[in-house]
């Protein structure tokens, strides 16, 4: 049987943390953060590397990970090094492929389960197979503990609990109808996400994602063994996220702080850092979370250091790519230009859900309804999506 050619006509270079992208600022690297859990050290060895090898900031990404920015030439085996003396960087072979998002705050407020265990679990398991390294850097999966914030993230593998009892497998956004028991759902996304390989493979290995594959959620999900189910719906991706303070089930506090356009500086990262207890969570929404703590006294702090916390904030719907002087190909500096527009309140579109690019490719466009600010060279072109109004 033959297949048609994926959409792609070159390999997917998506950057890494020893495989960087030359950036007209310096070389970019990416470390990946599976489910966004990064513990206060390691937050400080980020924020260390990018003051000594970087511009000293982190940029917060859709996917929970971080990136560093402005590196000098050659600098990657030094922080190839210091990565792996943290902790960030367990396989050198398979560090693009460590996509996974999980629900924010999973296991302490809301959820049907815990989905934290799974994270680590998953990860593991992938880097433990050799056959798993050769997954493109764009590969994403997901796991939801019921709350659907990270089901329509459009992941290409997502674990989705249904029930205490019952998860749903869905592939490349949609129900497959494939159904396991909580403790067997890591198990299940490691072999959709072996079946995604070997697809791939069979159709000429050059997709980036599951969706560009001919029928590849069906012959994934018809590689799969285990119990069917009539499919329901996936959850739509939520227009924000949280921000703020959030009560845990177990009466402590977790406070949700949102980093403008997603830029951390390093006064802020040592105020996180500071703050928090051994761990913090990154969320798909360009915010921190800092959880357990004994109650909301450390907003002030946070608020101070420029994090917003109010969940009314404009902040909450605007991002932007890296624009100028980062990116070659922008025609504006486009972080700059989307600041004045916050603070002197004129946000095109009524203040919608936006996201500023600075060229037609839109990078770091989030899932779901947003209206697109392009910069065209002598202004700023609005593109309004008929979900976002």
């Amino acid at each position: 049987m033959t297949f048609p050619a994926a959409a792609r006509d070159r390999a997917d270079a998506c950057p890494g943390a020893l495989q960087t992208h030359p950036a007209a600022d310096g070389a970019l690297a990416r470390v990946r953060v599976p489910g966004g859990v990064l513990t206060t050290a390691q937050l400080r060895v980020l924020t260390t590397a990018a003051g000594e090898l970087g511009d000293g900031a982190l940029e917060l990404t859709s996917r929970g990970n971080v990136q560093l920015r402005g590196l000098a030439r050659g600098s990657e085996p030094e922080l190839g090094e210091r990565l792996a003396a943290a902790g960030l960087l367990p396989s050198p072979t398979h560090e693009t492929a460590r996509n996974v998002l999980a629900s924010v705050l999973s296991g302490r407020s809301g959820g049907l389960v815990d989905a934290r265990p799974w994270v680590p679990a998953f990860d593991a398991g992938l880097c433990a197979d050799p056959a798993l390294a050769q997954l493109p850097g764009r590969f994403l999966a997901a796991f939801d503990d019921g709350r659907g914030d990270v089901a329509g993230q459009g992941a290409d593998v997502t674990v989705l609990a249904l029930a205490p009892d019952a998860v749903a497998l869905l592939l490349a956004g949609a129900d497959s109808g494939v159904r396991a028991r909580p403790e067997d759902a890591v198990d299940l996304a490691l072999a959709a996400t072996r079946a995604f390989v070997a697809e791939r493979a069979a159709q000429g290995g050059t997709a980036w994602r599951l969706a560009e594959l001919a029928g590849g959620a069906e012959r994934v999900a018809a590689a799969l063994r285990g119990p069917r189910a009539e499919r329901v719906p996936a959850p739509s991706a939520p227009r924000t996220g949280p921000a703020g303070p959030v009560a845990q089930d177990d009466g402590r506090t977790a406070l949700v702080a949102v980093v403008p356009l997603g830029r951390l500086t390093a006064g802020q990262a040592a105020v996180l850092a500071d703050v928090g207890p051994s761990e913090l969570q990154l969320t798909p929404w360009r915010s921190v979370v800092v959880p357990d703590l004994a109650d909301g006294s450390a907003s002030d702090a946070l608020a101070a250091a420029g994090l917003v916390l109010e969940p009314g904030s404009p902040w909450l719907h605007v991002t932007s790519c890296a624009g100028l002087p980062g990116c070659a190909k922008s025609r504006a500096d486009v972080r700059a230009d989307a600041e004045a527009a916050v603070a002197a309140g004129t946000l095109p579109a009524g203040g919608a859900r936006q996201h500023w690019a600075g060229c037609e490719r839109r990078c770091g466009r989030p899932a779901g309804g947003v209206v697109d600010v392009v910069a065209t060279g002598s202004g700023y072109r609005v593109d309004r999506d008929p979900i976002s109004r």
